[in-house]
């Protein structure tokens, strides 16, 4: 059912993800989600939730890499690996959780999301920590901004991750901690 909710959030944006249609791609009748989730808001969650997790796992990988010089660049080509092998996940996080309606979840699902995101902080400060640099900021640009801009743009213009984009999003990670340790 969430596979169903990906394709149809990808195609539709998060307004398609709907009970009725979950079970029309499923082939099922609607009871059949209400029978897995309470509601809208609680599918909305899951498929919020699992596509951050799914997302983050790699991503955590990357950043504690070994060497850690090789660890931003790897974190930014994760986001354009992953996004390139996960299409539909990726678009879907090209909105945002209030676009699948947070504000309705259930406090459990919004407390998973809450648990989601605290864990990127502490490995981006590990991260700064590991390479002696004080600017978690610059980390976040190199690792988690720029690459998504790159992924985005194409995302939204339908053409698909061009094959060089995960190296070109590595070295201008690489490139962006260089300047920073010699200025």
């Amino acid at each position: 059912m969430l596979d169903a909710a990906v394709r149809l959030a990808g195609e539709g944006g998060p307004a398609a993800v709907t009970v009725a249609a979950v079970a029309r791609a499923v082939g099922g009748p609607s009871g059949s989600v209400y029978h897995r989730f309470a509601g809208r808001p609680a599918l909305a969650a899951a498929l919020w939730n699992r596509t951050v997790a799914r997302f983050q796992e790699g991503w955590l990988a990357a950043v504690a890499a070994e060497p850690v010089e090789r660890a931003a660049p790897a974190a930014a080509g994760h986001v354009v690996a992953w996004s390139r092998a996960h299409d539909g996940e990726a678009r879907v996080l090209l909105y945002g959780a209030g676009d699948f309606d947070e504000a309705s979840w259930a406090p459990e699902d919004r407390a998973e999301l809450r648990r989601l995101n605290a864990r990127l902080g502490p490995a981006l400060r590990d991260l700064a920590a590991r390479l002696g640099i004080a600017d978690v900021e610059l980390l976040t640009m190199a690792t988690i901004d720029l690459p998504g801009a790159v992924v985005r743009r194409h995302l939204r213009r339908s053409s698909g991750i061009p094959a060089d984009a995960e190296a070109r999003v590595s070295r201008a990670a690489a490139a962006l901690l260089v300047l920073e340790t010699c200025l």
